[in-house]
């Protein structure tokens, strides 16, 4: 999704700080990089996330939201790559935490989180 238009009217994204108007924006530049780490790597960039995700720890279990079977699909391929240090640097390169525009949540669920 590269447009805020696309997103329903009841699309709990547009009560997320990351997707206001200009953090999405800000965000989308680090969408274009990772993209770019995921081509190179020959996954989606969905697929680079979740290996990434998966990488980082053996008690990290992702949770990926998929609505569709097509997704199940590819989100499962990425149990599948295999990130060396240079891939994990690249991509932790590509979209460091400093540069992701906005908050994870609103003020009032971010204050429920890790309670």
């Amino acid at each position: 999704m590269r447009e805020l238009g696309a997103l329903g009217a009841d699309d709990f994204r547009r009560t997320l700080p990351r997707f206001e108007a200009e953090n999405f924006r800000r965000n989308l530049a680090l969408v274009a990089r990772l993209q770019e780490v995921a081509t190179a790597k020959g996954c989606t960039p969905t697929q680079l996330a979740l290996a990434w995700l998966l990488a980082r720890d053996p008690h990290v279990v992702p949770i990926p939201g998929t609505k569709r079977r097509p997704y199940l699909e590819e989100n499962v391929r990425a149990a599948d790559l295999h990130l060396t240090p240079d891939d994990l640097r690249a991509i932790e390169d590509a979209v460091p935490p400093t540069e992701v525009a906005g908050a994870r949540y609103a003020a009032a669920a971010m204050a429920t989180v890790n309670r």
